[in-house]
């Protein structure tokens, strides 16, 4: 990842679970959480969205945004979103270019096994579009605790 704090994140284009565009654009004025997370409705990515959830209103009275990010589809993103009663957006990274404009998509390996997929990782956007933060070693089932501080 060579992205650093203080340089412009990079722009965006996807839809949310509703089919909606969504670019960087639609968060200038806002400090935006960028949250890029493997897979809808597993383990890890289910606490991180939740603990995102259960601090909405906090992340939201401290002006923050939240838009997850992962391959997943828009059908399977609002099937998550309703699963979990979450109060944000997930979009639908289904041809990896948002995770590649912000290296998050890697080679892995499991077993011995490679391929690649998302790199868990959260960047905090600042109100005039540069990175405020970068949170690569995510505590899945404390991270809006990670953010607020």
């Amino acid at each position: 990842m060579n992205l650093q704090i203080g340089s412009p994140a990079p722009d965006f284009s996807a839809n949310n679970q509703k089919g909606e565009t969504l670019s960087i654009g639609h968060f200038t004025g806002k400090k935006l959480v960028l949250y890029f997370y493997p897979k809808d409705d597993t383990p890890g990515c289910t606490a991180e969205a939740c603990s995102l959830r259960d601090n909405y209103q906090d992340l939201i009275a401290k002006g923050y945004s939240i838009l997850g990010v992962s391959p997943d589809t828009e059908a399977k993103h609002q099937k998550f979103i309703d699963k979990y009663n979450l109060p944000f957006d997930l979009l639908a990274d289904t041809d990896n270019a948002v995770a590649l404009a912000y290296g998050v998509w890697v080679e892995k390996s499991m077993y011995g096994r490679k391929y690649m997929g998302i790199a868990r990782t959260t960047f905090v956007i600042d109100e005039q579009g540069n990175l405020a933060e970068i949170i690569e070693k995510v505590d899945t089932k404390n991270h809006a605790t990670q953010i607020i501080k």
